[in-house]
């Protein structure tokens, strides 16, 4: 029987250096894994620190809130959304009209018989307005009323003009309009709706006029705002349904 047959120095030096490359193998994997792992936690701490001095975050679409420090309320959002609306029969009551601030004191409010058909829709609006309203008034007999209100003091703070249902309106009517009415704080012109020749000729001098009195003068454009309801008219489309009369007070309130 043989025995062994004995190993060479070099192959035992052989079998030697590759039992210590593959631990050397295994090492450096277990340090490179660790090595990774440290990396990684270092990167959600740095990222876990930045989330926190950045505050809190929505997601797209939802409605997020801030609170003002040490006042416990809810401060309001600064986004805009969008909704879309119907068109209502009326307007909001003392909402205030673009470019417009109140206006404090009494309220006189001259007109024809569009006027009369308000007067109680826009004496319930503005209490204590004066209302004189006359059936085929004619602008140039308002310029008397308005001149005689003021001789005699009572002409209010604001003035409401509703006229030119019942004929032309010139641009020196205006400018009497607007003497006549001087030391009043607001002029409120209510345009006209009316199916007749003169219609839009008396609109352009109404608009024009508040064009060259800004900051007194203004326009209420009832025309805009009731074209698009008949139904707020009789059958003559010119005097008006409860609905109308509402709808007209409650812009001339924006105003006034």
């Amino acid at each position: 029987m043989h025995g062994a047959t004995p190993r060479r120095p070099e192959q035992a030096k052989l079998v030697s250096m590759s039992k210590v490359s593959r631990s050397d193998k295994i090492i450096a994997a277990v340090l490179v894994a660790v090595l990774a792992a440290l990396v990684v936690v270092a990167v959600v701490r740095q990222s876990d620190h930045a989330a926190s001095a950045a505050g809190p975050t929505t997601t797209p679409g939802s409605r997020s809130a801030s609170t003002t420090p040490g006042s416990g309320h809810v401060a309001p959002s600064t986004s805009t959304s969008t909704s879309t609306s119907t068109t209502s029969t009326t307007v909001a009551v003392g909402s205030g009209a673009p470019g417009t601030a109140p206006v404090a004191g009494p309220v006189t409010a001259v007109g024809d018989s569009i006027m009369l058909d308000i007067q109680s829709d826009l004496q319930a609006d503005i209490p204590g307005a004066q209302v004189d309203g006359l059936v085929s008034r004619q602008f140039e007999t308002g310029i008397g009323i308005v001149q005689a209100d003021r001789a005699a003091g009572t002409l209010g703070n604001v003035l409401v003009v509703e006229l030119g249902t019942n004929g032309s309106v010139t641009s020196s009517d205006f400018d009497a309009m607007m003497q006549a009415a001087a030391g009043a704080k607001r002029v409120v012109f209510v345009n006209v709706n009316v199916p007749r020749s003169w219609e839009a000729p008396d609109n352009a001098v109404l608009a024009a006029g508040v064009a060259r009195y800004p900051g007194v003068a203004v326009l209420a454009d009832w025309n805009a705002l009731s074209t698009p309801h008949p139904e707020w008219f009789t059958s003559d489309q010119v005097h008006l349904q409860p609905t109308g009369t509402q709808a007209l007070a409650s812009l001339i309130t924006r105003y006034a």
